[in-house]
Parts: C-alpha cells; structure tokens; sequence
C-alpha cells in the first residue's frame, strides 16, 4: 500500500510543480478542458446554493457508462468510484446496498440517500433504510459527496448519494423507450415521455420488470412510475412538482449454508418468504431570485410507504416447519420543507459565497410485527385475529440550521467553514408483545437532544488540477431497532448513547495532459460509540443465567487511501479519428478496526471483560480495487472490468469458520467481471447488452440473521442480457 500511496504522491508533486511553472501570472486563465467522456466528473465550487469546494465528490452520468442499467447493477455503476462496498443478495436490482470507506451497505443506510434532493428513506434520523431506489434507466446522473456533506445536507458519517432523475429541455415532445431481455426469464421495459413547450416542461415514465431470478425461489415484479411538471415564471423563478409511486413483490430465497456456494449457489431452502414495498414520493420545488446576489430554493417533500414481509425466519440449518408465517409490516408517514440559499458578497477583491438554510422535517412509523400468518406459499399478509403481536408507534421530529462559508482568499485558494444546529425528539409508545392474552406495553420514552457539528474545508487550485481537504462531525442518532429488543427477555441501555465522531479527506485531483484525470486522496473516520448487543449475567451473578444487552459497546477508526486513474491511450498516443480507449482503475485500501469494543465472558464463578479492540469491523473489506477498459468510436463503446474485494469478517469477534448456521463467519474474498457495450444506430436506435459476472465466479457478499435470510447469501452466477430503444 505505502509504494502505491507513495508513486501517486510522486505523481502528485512532478504535476503540481509542472502546472506552477505553467502559472507564473497572478490570475489564473479559465481552460477548457475536454473530458474523458466516461470517467466521473467533479462539482463545481458552488451549484444550486450548495458549496462543494474542498469536498471530496463524484458525479456519474448514466448515458457515458455502458453498464447493466435494466436491473440497476450497482457493481458496474460505481466501479468508477473507489472504496464503494456492494451488497450483491438480488439480481433484479430492486434494493441498491452501497457504502464507502468500509461502512455498513445495508439499504445504503449510511448515506443521506435522496433523489432529485430530496429524502426518499424511511425516516432519516430513526429507520434510514432506502426500501426505494430509482430506476437507473431514469437516472441522469448520480452525485456522491463524502463527508463533508453532513453540513448542508445531514450529519450522516458516509456522505450523499444522490439520484438526479432525466429531463427533456431541448425539445417540445420526446419519446423514449428501452427493452430488455435477460437469462432466466428477465423482461423489462422502459418508456418515457417528455418535453418542453413555452414556459411549461414534463417529463413521465414508467419501469417495468420482472423474472424468475437466477436463484431458485427468487422471482420478482417491479414498477417504477414518476412524472414530473414544471413551469419557469420568468428566468429567475420556476415552480415544479413531482410524483413518484413504485410497488414491487419479491420471493426471496434465503440462506445457504457455506458449503452450498461451490456445490450449487442456486439452491434455495425456503419457498415460503416474499417481500414488498409499496412506495409513495411526492415533492414540490421553487427556485427564485431573491435580489441579485441573493437565491433560494425551497423543497417540500413527504414519503407515504410500506415495508411488508411474510415467510419463516429459522436458522437455515433447520427445515421449514409448514408451520403459519411470521408477518411483519412498517407504515411510513413523513413530510419535511427545506431551503437553502446563496448570498454572494465582495470580500478581499474576490466574491464570496455564503451557503445557508432551514430544515423541518416530521417522520412517522407504525411498526407491527410477529403476526401470526398463513400456512401458505404465496405473498399474503393475512394475519390470524387480524393482531400482530408487536404493534408499536415511532414518531421523529428534527429542526435543523445550517451555514457554510466560500472564503475566497486568492485566485487559488479558498477555504469553506461551516456548522450545523441539529435538533431532534424520538418518540416511541405502543404494545411490545402479547403474553398469555395479555397486552405487554413498552413504557413510552421520549429523547430529546440538540447536536451542534461543525466543519472546515480547504481548496487549492493550480491551472486544471486541485488539492483538497476537509474535516467534518458526523453524528447518527439511536435507531428505532436499537430501541426495540428482540425478545422481552433482551434489555436494551437506559444510557443508551447516539453515534458521534467525524471525517477527514485530503486528496489531490484533476486532469492532466488532456489525457489523464485521476483523484487520489487519504481518509479518516472517527465512529464512536457504536452500538451492539452482549451477553450479560442476571445480577452478575453465572449462576443465574444470562440475557442479552443492547448497549454502547465501543469505537472504531476507518482510514484508509481512494485512488481513481483513467488514462486515454488513444488521446496519449495523439491517434486521430480513432475514438477513445480509456483505461481506468479505482483503488482503496482500508483499515477498519475497533480501537474499543468490550465483552464479558464467565469462568465459574467469575465474570470477566475482555476487549475486541485491534479486531476488524464486521464487513469492512481490507481492499477493494476495480479495473477496467471502455473502448468508444463513433457509435460504439463497450467496458470490460472486474472487482477484486478482500475477505470480510461478519462479526466483531472476527470468527473465521462458519457457524452451524451460516449466520457468522469469514467471507472470502473475490474477483468478478463483467462485460457491457453499446451500438447506436440510424440515429435514434441503439442496441445495448452485456455478461454479468463473465466467468460464473461463485462469491457471496454477506451474511443475514432475517431478511432476506437467514444464512450465507450467495450473489448471482453469470447472466445475460440484450436490449432494444430508441428515442425520437
């Protein structure tokens, strides 16, 4: 790791020193530089009232990547980013599982997930689980910043992922239509419609797909629908409104144990389990022009949606009863209204750029679990006597300031301080189980906590190249399932404490000889008090036995190298008329360890604490590098690339044979490719296809105790798929 941190550093510094010698005036002339057409792009300082200067940051535009955009393959999609983790359980793309630096990818949790800028997860601050994810055939552009986003967008410690939805600016009416065929029975369609007319504009589509899934038992039907209408008053105001409503059903297959993966990964012990999750988005934007130097957008935004599950839930060493079903059901209620506003001054000859804003934001969750369902195979989410057990109300009030300041000092240099006041109230009532006919009630508890955060950015350009830096507090308040124990016997922390710490970047990026762009940076990531469960002596005392504790239970430090080169050879080697080969390469190496996390263990009569510190952090790879050729001419582009990823541990113990149950144990590591192109022809036709997983590498991604398990989660064997549009 030191050399190849150490050939970049090099390269950093003979590149810096040749732009110095190029810049030898005061200020320094605006270049055009031409990009490489497929590689991420960078914000720019300030863009819609927000400041990305000093912020580490990708943008990737769907239509320059050729990739398996139909069923929402996040493995080729990110490979332009480094040190993204994916969790890999479900080829139809329904849920995107990503994370960065070695955080947890579940539902993309830890990331301000949003679209077009606005929440789209179950409830931001108590359950942030992203049930929804956006069709990424409709998806013009996905932007990630990494930390330093908890400032203008919301403290979470991996940053924003943003989906920025395609519209229709240049003509009055636009048709668009993309067809998919795939291995094991995979049909999608996508068809859109869009325009603008006057001061009007619209745009409309709708996503359909369904298969049989390569595994047995994992069949799946998805629709995406999302329209959109806005009006431009005049060239400093506009109005817009938005709707999305999307539904999907899916069999899920469950758990294998470890040694079904080389044997046959398709396998499926369980036929009983479905998922689904109705989903309702609506948003209202206004964008103005307060005075000449000062703007402001305003988003009103509400969520209505459901997360359903029926199935049996046993460890999958165990057959299947044919026993009634476990129901369980989330009912998500949440509106919000934000702004943000830019007001630019004059400080120091140069302009200034202030970033501010206001966040309300009110989310409601009604969750009913342990219903007693069928004997069926089906997805039906009947319940006997029409009660669920656990019945129980979550409610998240949050008010939130916020302010970042562009200081300008130079031509070159500028640096953003910022801070955010963030005020939230958790409430929780309700019944938390049924014993003997009897209702058990929880006692209803409120926490109320106001977290001030605060940060600071550093931005030094040369002529088309850049070094950054940034630190910045993250903080993760206690989650809704940190609050409800498993069973009644499980006690959670009375003391139980929010997710605090920060993050740091330094990096160096941009592009060099017209030929080369690349972003190479080191990070640090504080994340303290994380929260996990024990096992604990009634009245420490062995002899009476244990119960689990759901507690703060240590610390741990993510640090680590991103690296991210592409390199066109054609441009290079100054061939003209030969189209653009790109080589590209991302790497990330990270060390995830706890530097606290405590355990109690009983040798008689003596209870003792040990400590996990120095172990790894369950799921956080070691290494994670992707490499890659796209080859474009004209009409034609096509990518060859591959993921190498490191073995992963699944707990904090860093158990390294698997469990009788597949539910702990190493992952080993893994190698995957995938092939993809793109024909372009007559115009308005294109011809798009591809091999996931080229070689059927059999690898898994995780491990699960529930949904959609439980057991080891094989990912998919190698797929095809072909697909027919057009546009007009």
């Amino acid at each position: 790791m030191k050399k190849i941190f150490y050939g970049f550093l090099v390269l950093s510094q003979i590149s810096i020193a040749q732009e110095l010698q190029q810049d030898t005036i005061t200020k320094i002339p605006e270049i055009l530089i031409e990009k490489q057409i497929h590689t991420p792009e960078r914000m720019p300082d300030v863009k819609n009232n927000i400041i990305y200067s000093g912020k580490k940051n990708e943008v990737l535009k769907l239509e320059n990547i050729t990739a398996n955009v139909a069923n929402n393959n996040a493995r080729e999609l990110f490979s332009r980013v480094p040190g993204v983790t994916v969790w890999e359980y479900d080829g139809s793309g329904i849920q995107v599982n990503v994370a960065t630096r070695g955080l947890n990818p579940n539902r993309s949790w830890e990331f301000n997930t949003r679209q077009n800028g606005y929440d789209i997860s179950s409830d931001v601050f108590g359950y942030p689980e992203a049930y929804y994810n956006p069709s990424f055939q409709a998806v013009e552009k996905i932007e990630i910043v990494r930390g330093g986003a908890a400032l203008q967008y919301g403290p979470q410690f991996g940053g924003l992922l943003n989906y920025v939805l395609k519209r229709e600016k240049n003509k009055k009416f636009s048709y668009e239509t993309q067809n998919t065929l795939g291995s094991y029975n995979m049909v999608s369609t996508y068809n859109a419609i869009g325009g603008t007319i006057g001061k009007f504009s619209y745009y409309v589509y709708n996503d359909s797909k369904k298969g049989d899934g390569w595994r047995e038992n994992s069949r799946y039907d998805v629709r995406n629908t999302h329209a959109y209408l806005g009006y431009q008053f005049n060239k400093n105001t506009s109005l817009s409104a938005e709707y999305t409503n999307a539904d999907y059903t899916a069999q899920q297959a469950g758990g294998i144990l470890d040694a079904d993966l080389q044997n046959n990964g398709r396998i499926s012990y369980r036929d009983r389990n479905w998922f689904g999750a109705p989903w309702n988005l609506a948003n209202i934007t206004l964008d103005t022009k307060i005075a000449d130097r000062l703007s402001l957008n305003v988003k009103a935004f509400g969520l209505i949606g459901e997360r359903n599950s029926v199935g049996f839930l046993g460890n999958i060493n165990a057959a299947d009863p044919l026993t009634n079903r476990d129901v369980a059901r989330d009912f998500y209620k949440n509106f919000g209204i934000e702004t943000r506003s830019v007001f630019n001054y004059s400080l120091f000859k140069q302009e200034q750029n202030l970033a501010f804003g206001f966040r309300a934001y009110k989310a409601e969750t009604n969750r009913k679990q342990n219903g007693k369902g069928t004997t069926g195979y089906d997805f039906d989410l009947s319940v006997e006597n029409n009660k669920f057990n656990r019945d129980l109300d979550f409610t998240t009030t949050n008010f939130a300031l916020f302010a970042e300041n562009l200081f300008k000092l130079s031509d070159q240099l500028s640096i953003t301080p910022g801070i955010r006041l963030e005020s939230i109230k958790n409430e929780m009532e309700g019944r938390f189980n049924v014993v003997s006919g009897n209702d058990v009630m929880v006692t209803p508890a409120t926490n109320e906590r106001t977290v001030l955060l605060a940060g600071l950015g550093a931005q030094y350009n040369f002529v088309s190249t850049n070094i950054y830096t940034n630190i910045t507090q993250a903080y993760r308040p206690v989650l809704f399932g940190d609050l409800t124990p498993p069973a009644t016997t499980d006690v959670i922390d009375s003391n139980l404490k929010d997710n605090t710490g920060y993050t740091f970047d330094l990096g160096y990026r941009g592009d060099l000889y017209n030929f080369i762009t690349f972003d190479v940076s080191y990070f640090y990531m504080q994340y303290n008090n994380r929260i996990g469960t024990i096992r604990r002596f009634i009245n420490d005392d062995p002899a009476q036995g244990t119960f689990q504790f759901r507690t703060n239970l240590g610390e741990s430090v993510n640090k680590g190298f991103e690296g991210y080169v592409a390199v066109d050879i054609f441009k290079a080697a100054k061939l003209k008329n030969a189209g653009s080969l790109e080589v590209f390469g991302t790497l990330s190496f990270i060390n995830a360890k706890y530097t606290k996390n405590k355990v109690y263990a009983a040798s008689g009569s003596t209870i003792t604490e040990s400590d996990y510190a120095g172990n790894r952090v369950e799921y956080a790879p070691k290494y994670i590098h992707q490499f890659g050729i796209t080859y474009g001419y004209k009409n034609v582009s096509s990518t060859f690339q591959n993921k190498i990823m490191s073995d992963v541990y699944t707990n904090a113990k860093n158990d390294i044979t698997p469990s009788a149950n597949a539910n702990d144990g190493l992952i080993q590591k893994y190698t995957v490719y995938d092939w993809s192109f793109k024909l372009n022809f007559l115009e308005k036709y294109n011809i798009r296809g591809g091999i996931n997983n080229v070689f059927n590498t059999a690898y898994a991604t995780r491990r699960a105790g529930g949904f959609p398990g439980p057991g080891l989660i094989p990912n998919e064997g190698r797929t095809v798929y072909i697909s027919l549009g057009a546009k007009f």
